[in-house]
């Protein structure tokens, strides 16, 4: 017996170029503010509706698709030669799918954000072009010649390594997912943000190759007795440093100089990265020149000052570096639009800081009701699992949700239980459920459900 082939829906893709250069001048101008999230949202929805004007199928009454009868060039002659492109670049039609900056949400470009189109992506792993960025102090291209990279510190034996030095050494490959420890951030006090780009793109995944930390320890003769952490320095104008535990440093901790099969690129830290599993973001140290071995953290300004959780009682919480367990649906996602009733998959992303993902709930009516959606494999430690399920839509609203639990059986909370405990004043690590409004028009939309 056979199953019945259903209907499938068409989906509208999210509005790429929605803001035109006098509105970005304008929310430049304004800031981070309850007036810039209103621009995001008003010209977003502007820019989908004017997009949902041609998007009928056409009608041939019969005559026939044009597209199908008549041979078309590409089928009647020769093509481009090999090499016409030395270097492989994407189709001239998916040029709209990009990283792209949230305008106002840094006086500086050289210390922002490019966020990665999560809602445009398949599988797990993020095209090397569309990898987030986060920089303090900008990015540079590094000669490899003449970049050193040191060990020092509580080790018998410091040491100085050229990067030939390094990729002679044991080398591993891993694939795990980066995460910023600001992803969501705007989405603490209310819907900020009209799209999943701008919401979760501060989140990428990739295959890392390098020489792991701890045989690069051991080569220098760790101080196993009175070593406690490592600092991480990177060569940008910033000096960016990071304090990372011993036990994780010796753990999965690795000095990559590759990323999906090919050196780093110069935004994501050419030619050396510190890769920490799990961990947030700024610790994966980039244009890595340095890791000191001590006894106690180091307390630097990255650590002390910034990247900390602001708490409801008015204090702070210090060196929180673990994403925990998070997911998030990427298509039906906001900015979207359902043009029929019918069959559609659900799809999205679910990660943990603390291992592997054990199951990802779906649920299209705001949390009433669950359903168990499918894990795609690999199912891999501290790397994005991708997630489907079924759906048949009827026409009617729906508030769309996903909910990941990892293999330490932590669930993901819904906003209103994350609240509870951390208040609305933070800024990191906001690992709540996402809700997604379905319309009756088809438009989906940002919004929170307690």
């Amino acid at each position: 017996m056979t199953t019945p082939i259903r209907k499938p829906g068409r989906v509208q893709a999210a509005p790429e170029h929605f803001l035109d250069s006098a509105l970005v001048e304008d929310i430049n101008r304004a800031g981070i503010d309850s007036a810039r999230r209103g621009f995001l949202r008003r010209s977003f929805l502007a820019a989908g509706a004017a997009m949902g004007a041609g998007t009928a199928l056409a009608q041939d009454g019969g005559a026939g698709d044009p597209n199908i009868l008549i041979l078309p060039a590409h089928s009647r002659t020769l093509g481009k030669p090999v090499v016409t492109n030395p270097y492989g670049q994407p189709s001239q039609y998916e040029a709209n799918l990009q990283r792209r900056e949230s305008p106002g949400l840094t006086r500086v470009g050289a210390a922002s954000v490019s966020f990665t189109p999560l809602q445009g992506l398949f599988g797990i792993i993020t095209p090397s072009g569309l990898h987030f960025e986060r920089h303090h102090q900008g990015w540079h291209d590094i000669d490899p010649t003449k970049h050193r990279f040191m060990i020092n510190g509580l080790v018998n034996n410091p040491k100085v390594y050229t990067m030939d030095d390094l990729m002679r050494m044991p080398s591993v490959s891993r694939m795990h997912f980066i995460e910023c420890g600001a992803n969501t951030a705007m989405e603490w006090g209310n819907v900020a943000v009209p799209s999943v780009q701008y919401s979760h793109g501060m989140l990428s995944c990739s295959e890392f190759t390098g020489v792991p930390l701890s045989v690069l320890l051991e080569d220098c003769g760790l101080d196993k007795r009175r070593a406690k952490v490592v600092l991480a320095e990177g060569a940008d104008g910033s000096s960016m440093t990071r304090t990372i535990s011993l036990e994780r440093a010796l753990d999965d901790v690795i000095v990559a100089w590759a990323m999906n099969g090919e050196m780093l690129r110069p935004e994501h830290g050419y030619p050396l990265r510190l890769v920490v599993p799990g961990v947030q973001g700024v610790s994966w140290v980039k244009w890595l020149r340095r890791i000191e071995v001590g006894d106690q953290p180091y307390a630097t300004k990255d650590e002390s000052l910034h990247y900390i959780d602001a708490l409801p009682d008015g204090t702070f919480r210090q060196y929180t570096s673990i994403q925990e367990c998070k997911s998030v649906i990427t298509t039906p996602s906001a900015g979207q639009r359902l043009l029929d009733t019918g069959y559609y998959n659900i799809t999205g992303l679910a990660w943990s800081g603390r291992g592997k993902i054990k199951r990802v709930d779906v649920s299209v009516d705001g949390g009433r009701n669950w359903r168990t959606a499918r894990l795609e494999t690999p199912l891999l430690s501290k790397c994005l699992s991708r997630f489907n399920i079924d759906w048949d839509w009827n026409g009617a609203p729906a508030v769309l949700q996903s909910r990941a639990i990892d293999e330490t059986g932590y669930v993901q909370p819904k906003i209103n239980e994350l609240r509870a405990v951390r208040g609305t004043r933070s800024i990191y690590h906001n690992n709540a459920i996402q809700s997604w409004q379905l319309a009756q028009s088809g438009e989906v939309s940002n919004v929170q459900v307690d």
